[in-house]
């Protein structure tokens, strides 16, 4: 203790879009609530559209159906927050509050790793094994799948959140950072964190690698069957059955390597901002748009319950007079 200025922090200031004027932090205000009412109003319409309509009561929707809910999930945690920062520069946070974000960030970032696998092997079996398809992701099957996508963020989101504020906070208590992330929150430490960080690299490979090299290689496989195909209609089928997961997949991992594997050196506060609004923000939004206008099946959903409310609007005159 001898030398450090030790303090008891019972909150954090999130330093969010602060060095920016007034004009532009109103910019962004009405930009991100905008891609939240898109995101919120897409993720529902999917996961409601996958409910209702029997024609998507397959394997592939169901788990499309559970991205949603996980997508809704992991924005509300940030952008609520985030908005408040920049229209009523409520940029205080409560020590726990910051931990119970920093926790469902961790909570639903893994279990979007692992959901992500999971459909890349519900569409592996999809292509490779077409015949025995419905025996292998049967009701059963795909609510196990669904259970062990949605388990690892519980262990690694408590074990990392409890064991991160667990250490001594010392002068500063300025998250430079628009959410409670584990980086910018780690450098407000004054312990010696080194233990901390094998572990967080540790569990980096076991529960984002590792989904990451199943998808590879489900996408691998589904590559070899997929070329083996002899006609070109074929081929096209059946790359667009899986067309909409890849695209999701790489647009996930990619703003998620390029924000936290990056050499530290390239890695300025700032930049990570940016690289993180892809993740948090940008992806949630392009997800159920990027399967809506990729898949024919929910369009014609989507336009089947948008009749159908229609009708059922159309009647209710008539229903009270």
């Amino acid at each position: 203790m001898a030398g450090v200025n030790k303090t008891i922090v019972s909150e954090f200031i999130l330093m969010s879009f602060s060095s920016l004027s007034t004009e532009m932090q109103l910019l962004l205000f009405m930009t991100f609530m905008i891609i939240y009412i898109i995101t919120l109003t897409g993720n529902s319409l999917i996961v409601l559209v996958t409910l209702t309509d029997p024609m998507l009561h397959s394997p592939m929707y169901f788990f499309l159906r559970n991205l949603s809910f996980l997508e809704i999930g992991f924005n509300f945690v940030i952008v609520p927050k985030m908005l408040g920062t920049l229209i009523a520069q409520d940029t205080s946070i409560s020590f726990l509050g910051c931990a119970i974000q920093m926790y469902f960030f961790f909570f639903f970032g893994v279990d979007e790793c692992a959901l992500l696998a999971t459909m890349a092997y519900d569409r592996y079996v999809a292509i490779c094994n077409p015949l025995h398809y419905p025996v292998i992701m049967d009701q059963i099957t795909c609510v196990k799948l669904a259970a062990v996508s949605w388990f690892p963020g519980f262990p690694v989101g408590i074990v990392q959140t409890m064991w991160l504020f667990s250490f001594p906070f010392c002068g500063s208590n300025k998250v430079n950072h628009f959410f409670c992330d584990s980086p910018p929150v780690l450098r407000l430490v004054c312990a010696d964190t080194a233990l901390f960080e094998i572990y967080a690299i540790i569990g980096t490979i076991l529960f984002v690698m590792i989904p990451c090299t199943l998808i590879l290689c489900s996408y691998i496989r589904i590559a070899a069957a997929i070329l083996k195909i002899p006609s070109a209609k074929g081929k096209r089928k059946a790359f667009s059955t899986c067309s909409s997961h890849l695209l999701v997949v790489s647009l996930f991992y990619v703003s998620l390597s390029l924000t936290y594997f990056r050499p530290k050196s390239n890695n300025s506060p700032e930049s990570k901002k940016l690289l993180s609004l892809s993740y948090t923000v940008v992806t949630p939004m392009l997800n159920p748009i990027i399967y809506s206008l990729r898949n024919n099946e929910v369009k014609n959903a989507l336009s089947r319950t948008f009749h159908k409310a229609l009708s059922l609007r159309n009647c209710l005159p008539q229903t009270f007079f």
